[in-house]
């Protein structure tokens, strides 16, 4: 391959300027090593897209201040409060503090829901202890006094015959405790139809078997006894009236009395 002037005198052009380029990198590199030979500094000079790899050794500090600091900590004990980075520098206060020692502020976010409930609230409060150790009564003027309170952290309102509320201070354990309860509340408004049909047809069940038992009852006295209102009983020349109806027993001889009173009993 064949080169003309112009080309090798294009070539030393660029070998002149890398040369240049190195010779003052190589001066910058030698006056930094002679103005940092006091300290343990490593300066290199890597060539194009060489990696580079370096280690920092950084140790975070906290200072603690306000309330927090009044108190020495003993070896072990814990030290809780807000942690404030500001730039690079980090601080631990209380929670009473944090205006004073920086321009944030705090908030309490008050919540309020209202949840649709017909049963009956003494029920609710029931269910509710058997899953919270503290349930206590508490006045309200609102809701007539029929107002609880669970944990100190939420309370819950009668409001209608179809409402109740809950009212709570934001955090996450009010927040948790509230959720509980809205489930409870809304699997016993589930449970509630369920229950009043059980009911009915228990009571209708009751009711016919009662029913059914009076006139066993009723005929086996008649077949012995005769039909009246009261029942006649004589045995040995001793006389007892059985009231049918109650049950009631009426004899001057206490061992007939008595025996009439458990026959009948046992029927």
């Amino acid at each position: 391959m064949l080169y003309d002037e112009q080309d090798i005198l294009r070539s030393m052009d660029k070998i002149e300027v890398n040369l240049h380029l190195w010779n003052e990198i190589g001066r910058l590199k030698q006056k930094l090593i002679t103005q940092f030979a006091d300290r343990n500094t490593k300066i290199i000079s890597p060539k194009n897209c060489q990696s580079v790899e370096m280690y920092f050794n950084f140790e975070k500090m906290e200072k603690t201040i306000g309330r927090v600091a009044e108190k020495i900590p003993e070896v072990g004990e814990t030290v809780s409060g807000l942690l404030v980075k500001k730039a690079f520098t980090y601080q631990i206060m209380a929670l009473d503090d944090l205006h004073v020692f920086s321009q944030l502020s705090t908030t309490n976010i008050s919540q309020r829901i209202t949840i649709a409930y017909t049963g009956a609230f003494g029920v609710l409060k029931h269910r509710l202890k058997q899953i919270f150790e503290s349930v206590e009564s508490l006045p309200d003027e609102e809701s007539e006094g029929r107002a609880f309170g669970v944990h100190e952290r939420l309370t819950v309102k009668y409001e209608s015959e179809k409402h109740i509320s809950l009212h709570w201070s934001s955090d996450p354990i009010s927040d948790m405790v509230s959720d509980s309860v809205v489930a409870l509340v809304l699997n016993i408004g589930r449970e509630i139809p369920k229950v009043a049909v059980e009911s009915k047809e228990a009571t209708k069940t009751e009711e016919e078997n009662n029913y059914k038992a009076e006139k066993v009852i009723h005929a086996l006295l008649v077949s012995l006894f005769g039909e009246n209102g009261k029942l006649v009983i004589s045995v040995d020349g001793n006389v007892a009236h059985l009231d049918k109806q109650s049950g009631n027993v009426e004899s001057e001889n206490e061992s007939l009395k008595e025996r009439v009173r458990v026959a009948f009993q046992r029927i």
